[in-house]
C-alpha cells in the first residue's frame, strides 16, 4: 500500500504500460495491407502478425501469478516491460514476414505478462477499501487501449511508415521500465523450494495455443475442411483436458485453479467471457463496416469510436467509487449489458446513407457500456480472494477476457461469411432478366457508361458488373446488420444472468452462506 506522491507515480505508470500492451493488439490491424506489399508476402500469411502476438498473450497471461512468485514481482514486471520494447524495436527492423512473426510472438510474451501483473500491483497499490478506485483506473487501459489502437495505427499508416507502429512503444517502455525501477517497491521471490510445474506449463503452451490458432485461422481456412485446424482442435482438447485434471492434482500448480472455488470469481469470469466477446467484436465488426460498406479511412473510423473511449474513460474512476460506496456491482454490470445491447441494436438499423452523425449516439452506448462492465467486473472478479490469491485470480479473468475476444471475433467472422451466403441468395432470387426493375437498371447503366464512350458490348458488362457491385455491397451491409443484432442479443442475455445472482444471495440464509457477489 502507498502514499502520495510514489502512489500516483505507480498508477501513471501501471496505466501507461497496461494501454501499449493493449494498443498492441489492434495497432496492427489497420496496418495489414501496407505490411502485406512491403514485405511481398500473402495478406493470408501476413494475418500471423496479428495472430501470433494473440497466442502469446494468452499463453503467458494465466502463468503470471506463478512466474512473478518464482522471479520476485518488481523483476518480472520490469523485466516484461523491457522485453516488450526490445521486441517492438526487433519487429520495426524485421526484414520478412516469419522474421516479423517471430517477434511478435515475443512481444505478444512481455505485453500478456504486464496485464495480470499490472493488476495485481495497482490492487496492492491501494488499500481495499478503496479497491473499487483501483479497478475503476486499471479499466482505463482496458478501454483506451483497443479502442485508440485502429486510430494510431491509421494516423502511422497514412503519414509515417507501418514499422513507426512498433517505434512509439520503445519511448515509452524505457520510460516505464525507469519508472518501474524507482518507485516500485523491491518484491521477494519465492524461496520455499517449490518445484517448477514445467508439466502444467507445456500443457497450457500447447493447449492454448492450439486452441488460439484455431480461433484466429478457423475461419481464413474453413474451419474443419482444413486437416491442421481438425488436429489442432484434437490437440487443444486432449491437452486442456489433461491440464485441468494435472493443475488440480499437483501441490505447486502454474495455474492455481483452486481460486475458482470462489463462486464469485467463477461468475465474474463467465461475464467477463462476454464481455470480451462484445468488446472485442464490436471493435472487429464497427471498423470493417465502416471502411467496406460506408468508404471511410481506418484514421476517420478510429476517430469516431474515440467520443465513445473518452467518455468510459471519464467515468471509469467515478464508477469505482461508487462501488466503494456500497452500490452493488451487478446494477451497474446490468446497465453495462443493457447499454452494449443498445449500441448493437442502434448498429442494426443503419443504412447505405449512414454516416459519423448516425453513429455518435450508438458509439456512446458502446462506451459507457463497456465501462460499466469493465470497472465491476474487475472489482467483483477478485473481491473475495485472499490477498495471497488475487494475482491468480486476476490473471484468470483476464485470460477470460482475452478468450472472449477471441472467440468472438473467430465467431463473428463466421456468422458474417454464413450471413453473406443466406442474403446473397435472398437478393439474386429478385434479379432476373423478367424483372422489370432489373432490366430497366441495366439499361440505364448502359445508357451511362455508353455516353462515356463504351461500345454496346462493354457497357452491357459494364453495367452488369456495376449491378454485381451493387449487389456485394447489400449483401455484406445486411450481413454487418445481422452481425449487430446478434451483439445485442447476446449482450441482452446476460442480464437475466446478472439478476439470478443477485436473487441466489437474497435467498440463501446468512448461516451457512457462500457470498455469491460483493456489494463491495
Amino acid at each position: 500500500m502507498e502514499t502520495g506522491f510514489r502512489k500516483w507515480i505507480i498508477v501513471v505508470t501501471i496505466i501507461t504500460s497496461t494501454i501499449i500492451e493493449l494498443i498492441d493488439t489492434t495497432i496492427v490491424n489497420v496496418s495489414i495491407n501496407t505490411m502485406s506489399g512491403n514485405l511481398g508476402a500473402a495478406l493470408e500469411d501476413t494475418a500471423w502478425v496479428i495472430t501470433s502476438y494473440a497466442i502469446a498473450n494468452v499463453i503467458i497471461i494465466p502463468m503470471t501469478s506463478f512466474l512473478a512468485e518464482k522471479i520476485g514481482r518488481k523483476q518480472y514486471y520490469i523485466g516484461s516491460i523491457i522485453l516488450f520494447t526490445l521486441a517492438s524495436a526487433m519487429c520495426g527492423f524485421s526484414t520478412n514476414l516469419w522474421e516479423l512473426v517471430a517477434f511478435r510472438f515475443i512481444q505478444g510474451l512481455g505485453g500478456g505478462a504486464l496485464l495480470s501483473t499490472s493488476q495485481a500491483i495497482l490492487f496492492e497499490t491501494f488499500p481495499p477499501k478503496e479497491r473499487g478506485t483501483a479497478s475503476g483506473i486499471f479499466s482505463l487501459g482496458i478501454i483506451i487501449g483497443p479502442s485508440i489502437g485502429p486510430v494510431m495505427g491509421g494516423y502511422i499508416v497514412d503519414n509515417l511508415s507501418w514499422q513507426w507502429i512498433f517505434y512509439v512503444n520503445i519511448p515509452i517502455g524505457i520510460m516505464a521500465a525507469i519508472l518501474s525501477a524507482f518507485y516500485l517497491r523491491p518484491s521477494k521471490r519465492s524461496t520455499d523450494g517449490r518445484k517448477i510445474d514445467w508439466l502444467g506449463i507445456f500443457l497450457l503452451a500447447v493447449g492454448i495455443g492450439s486452441l488460439q490458432v484455431v480461433l484466429e485461422r478457423g475461419e481464413t481456412d474453413d474451419w474443419f475442411s482444413a486437416t491442421y485446424i481438425c488436429v489442432l482442435t484434437a490437440i487443444a482438447s486432449v491437452f486442456l483436458a489433461v491440464l485441468i485434471w494435472w493443475e488440480l492434482r499437483v501441490k505447486y500448480p502454474v495455474i492455481n485453479l483452486r481460486v475458482l472455488k470462489s463462486s464469485t470469481l467463477s461468475i465474474s469470469a463467465i461475464m467477463t467471457f462476454v464481455l470480451g466477446f462484445g468488446l472485442f467484436s464490436a471493435v472487429f465488426v464497427f471498423p470493417l463496416y465502416a471502411q467496406r460498406i460506408i468508404g471511410y479511412s481506418a484514421f476517420q473510423t478510429g476517430t469516431m469510436l474515440l467520443p465513445g473511449t473518452l467518455m468510459a474513460a471519464m467515468i471509469s474512476p467515478f464508477l469505482g467509487k461508487m462501488l466503494q460506496s456500497g452500490v452493488r456491482p451487478q446494477y451497474l454490470i446490468i446497465c453495462g449489458f443493457a447499454m452494449s445491447a443498445t449500441f448493437g441494436y442502434l448498429m442494426s438499423g443503419s443504412n447505405l446513407e449512414s454516416g459519423s452523425a448516425n453513429f455518435f449516439i450508438a458509439l456512446l452506448f458502446r462506451g459507457v457500456g463497456a465501462a460499466l462492465l469493465i470497472v465491476p467486473l474487475t472489482a467483483l472478479a477478485v473481491s473475495e480472494l485472499k490477498p495471497s490469491d488475487i494475482p491468480q485470480g486476476a490473471a484468470l479473468n483476464n485470460m477470460m477476457r482475452q478468450m472472449g475476444g477471441s472467440f468472438g471475433i473467430a465467431l463473428i467472422n463466421t456468422f458474417i461469411a454464413q450471413r453473406a451466403a443466406v442474403n446473397r441468395t435472398a437478393l439474386i432470387t429478385y434479379i432476373t432478366p423478367s424483372d422489370p426493375g432489373t432490366a430497366a437498371r441495366i439499361q440505364s447503366g448502359i445508357a451511362r457508361f455508353m455516353s462515356y464512350g463504351a461500345t454496346y458490348w462493354q457497357a452491357s458488362r459494364q453495367a452488369i458488373g456495376a449491378l454485381e457491385a451493387t449487389v456485394v455491397r447489400q449483401t455484406f451491409l445486411l450481413s454487418y446488420m445481422n452481425a449487430f443484432l446478434l451483439l445485442a442479443i447476446l449482450n441482452a442475455c446476460c442480464i437475466p444472468l446478472v439478476i439470478v445472482t443477485i436473487l441466489k444471495k437474497r435467498t440463501v440464509p446468512k448461516s451457512n452462506a457462500p457470498v455469491v457477489v460483493s456489494d463491495h
